[in-house]
């Protein structure tokens, strides 16, 4: 089940609130996300509309979204909005663990996690004999 490169391309749309300082969130954050790694594309479409293409394993959209507000942009968080972004943040990591969650310099977090788990001791903890086990 090989993921080909076309499937690790992700095209998104960010929106941006109305009310904000910043009349041009959409233009701003273009250019603020125009040298990141792993961004292929990021056009404006309103003042308030981001489309952004990206490399999945190189950056997700959570990311991408961390930095525009750490940088002072306002993402919508109308209720539409927030549950593709927790759709979309879920199945990005997801897919990434599934994928070994390769980055470039150092090991998944998660990774460190999953092979501590499969070098644990896995018996059952019951302090209860085994006789007394088949009785419940």
């Amino acid at each position: 089940m090989g993921e080909s490169l076309h499937d690790l391309v992700k095209n998104r749309d960010i929106h941006f609130v109305e009310l904000h300082p910043d009349p041009n969130q959409a233009a701003t954050a273009a250019m603020l996300l125009a040298d990141v790694e792993g961004i292929l594309e990021a056009t404006p479409h309103s003042e308030t509309h981001l489309r952004v293409s990206y490399q999945l394993m190189k950056v997700s959209l959570e990311q991408i979204e961390t930095g525009l507000t750490s940088m002072g942009l306002h993402i919508d968080n109308r209720l539409l909005y927030r549950l593709k972004r927790a759709l979309y943040h879920y199945t990005e990591e997801t897919e990434r663990v599934n994928l070994g969650c390769t980055r470039d310099d150092s090991k998944c977090t998660r990774m460190i996690f999953a092979d501590r788990y499969q070098r644990m001791n896995h018996k059952l903890r019951d302090q209860r004999p085994e006789h007394w086990r088949k009785y419940l």
